[in-house]
Parts: structure tokens; sequence; C-alpha cells
């Protein structure tokens, strides 16, 4: 069996609707990787030529150049091993070798929810990314897992920010812990978290500040808010999400790096994937920061925020490749 074919059966396990929203959320970075990619794999043979098109293809796709130098590698090592001579036979292989790129080590994708007690998730980014828009999006989640969710205002250098997270818990019934603006954050989440023993809550999702302009205050509030959960909960936070623009391309690469210097990064959340063709961000974060991305964008619905899977991503980004090889 071809590994398109493997692929498909592993995706049609899914509900079908988390599929539907893979394919339509990547359908740009869908369409202009396989325009230019069936230019390349339609070529005669397999030569230093078409590897060096394929190079061009992703590192304009944002995968990266340190990314697409091990993808191609790899590539041609199998191609050598397979004693490979058609091109077309490329296509499922490189789709392979995304898939494994992407998946990274059993349960690494998993949200470290508690089984028993509160979880407390720190949620960080520059403004402008969707980052408050995310925490609802992820209040939403849970709560409609039956899970009691409260939200920590910590955002308080923005004034927006908390209000557009009280919406967020009118919205999805979700209580909101907030202060004034220009409030200290690290007591904001403090009361987060005696709020939310007091309440029975399941999830506290705490929202920070973003200004990147003044980068060492930043970060010394952001260690701050650390040091005040870990006091207060052993072992928390229990996931510290990074909310990154897809659509920047490798801009969201260098913040991605800055805040994993701060704080203990578990996790990344690529929002606006929707919006842009270069989807191939998704790897470049995974390879060179080794950080999994756990949650993706794939619209503006409040069900549009997907927990990733790379077999689905990797399906939606080849999809029309894999419908052609059904009918030859």
């Amino acid at each position: 069996m071809s590994f398109f074919k493997r692929l498909k059966e592993n995706v049609s396990k899914r509900t079908e609707s988390v599929t539907q929203k893979f394919k339509s959320g990547l359908s740009k970075t869908s369409s202009s990787l396989l325009g230019a990619m069936d230019n390349v794999f339609s070529r005669s043979r397999i030569d230093e030529e078409l590897y060096e098109e394929l190079e061009d293809i992703l590192i304009g796709a944002d995968v990266g150049v340190n990314t697409t130098m091990e993808i191609v590698d790899r590539l041609r090592e199998e191609v050598k091993a397979q004693k490979l001579k058609d091109p077309s036979r490329l296509q499922p292989l490189l789709s392979e070798i995304l898939v494994e790129m992407l998946q990274g080590e059993e349960g690494e994708l998993s949200m470290q929810i508690q089984a028993e007690g509160l979880t407390i998730i720190l949620v960080v980014g520059v403004n402008g990314v969707g980052k408050t828009t995310t925490i609802g999006k992820l209040a939403h989640h849970y709560t409609q897992n039956g899970k009691k969710v409260i939200l920590a205002a910590g955002d308080t250098f923005r004034a927006g920010a908390i209000e557009q997270l009280d919406v967020w818990g009118e919205r999805v019934g979700a209580d909101v812990i907030r202060h004034q603006a220009g409030s200290d954050p690290a007591a904001v989440i403090y009361d987060g978290i005696q709020a939310a023993r007091a309440r029975g809550a399941d999830i506290l999702l705490c929202d920070t500040a973003g200004r990147l302009h003044s980068k060492v205050n930043l970060m010394e509030e952001l260690k701050k808010v650390y040091r005040v959960i870990q006091r207060e909960v052993p072992n928390a936070p229990h996931e510290t999400l990074l909310v990154l623009d897809s659509t920047t391309g490798q801009n969201a690469l260098q913040q991605a790096k800055l805040f994993h210097d701060a704080t203990q990064l578990t996790g990344i959340v690529l929002t606006k994937m929707d919006g842009t063709a270069k989807g191939g961000i998704a790897l470049a974060i995974r390879r060179e920061l080794s950080i999994p991305v756990k949650w993706i964008g794939l619209g503006e619905k409040v069900d549009d925020l997907q927990p990733f899977d790379g077999e689905q991503f990797v399906h939606a980004l080849f999809v029309e490749a894999i419908e052609r090889e059904e009918q030859q």
C-alpha cells in the first residue's frame, strides 16, 4: 500500500468535520505548494536541478533553510536507498518525511490536562497575534468537553485585552478574574489561582501582556508570573503556550526563540493559518526549536481552533495529489 493510501486511511478515522477544517484552512498553502511541486515532480528524471527547485519551493513556503536542507537530504537518502528513478515517486515519499517530522514523540502533541485538581495553562505571545481570542477559543473547547474553566486577565497593560476576555467569558460560560488596567499581572494570576481553587475549576487559562518594545520588562514580568504560579501550584504551569501569527512567516520563528529563551514553552499555537500560503512555518518551528505545535487556527469560527495533527496537516497539503493517485 502506498503512503498516500495509508495516510488517507488514517485520516478517515478522524471526524469528517475536522478533516474538512484542515482542508479548507490549509487550502492556500496546498494550492501554492502543489502547483509548484507538480512542475518539479513531472520532470523526466531525478537530478540535482530537481533537488534545487524543491529547496526553493520549501524555503518559499517558510519551511526555513535548515529544515529544508534536512528534508531534502532525507529525500536524497531514500531515493538512493530505494534506487528510485521516477520523479513522480517523490511526492508520497516527501509527505511521509513531513509527517514523521511533525508528529514527534508519542503523546508530545497532547495537552497535559491533570486527571485531578487544577490545570494551569499560561498563554504568551506578542500583541496582535490573536492571543486573547485563542484563550477564548481554548475556553470554549474545554467547556464543551465538560470542564469548568476560569480565565485570568493577566494582560493588564492593554485595557482592551481585559474587556475582550470579559466578552469571551460571557460567551463560553467562564468566570473572568480581572484587576484594573495597569495592575500587577502576577497579582491577577495569583487571584485567578485562588478563585479557581475556591470554585472547583478544572482549568485556569492565564492571559499575559505581549508588548515587545520593552523586552526586558516583559520577560521579567513573565518570570514573576511563573514564580507565583510555581509557588502556589507545584509543577505548574502545566502548559505554557506561545501564540504565533502564521502569516508573519520567519518573524514568528524569531518570536518563538525570544519567548523560548525566557519561558519554558511546552507548545505552539499557530493562528491565521487560513490566511497564508506559507504554512511551512509549522515545520520550521517544530524542527528548529523542538517545540511541538499543539493547536492550529484554521478560520475565524469559535471551533476553528483545532488540536494539531501532523497527518491531517500533511493530508490537507497533498489532498489533490492523493486524489489523483486514486484515479490512476
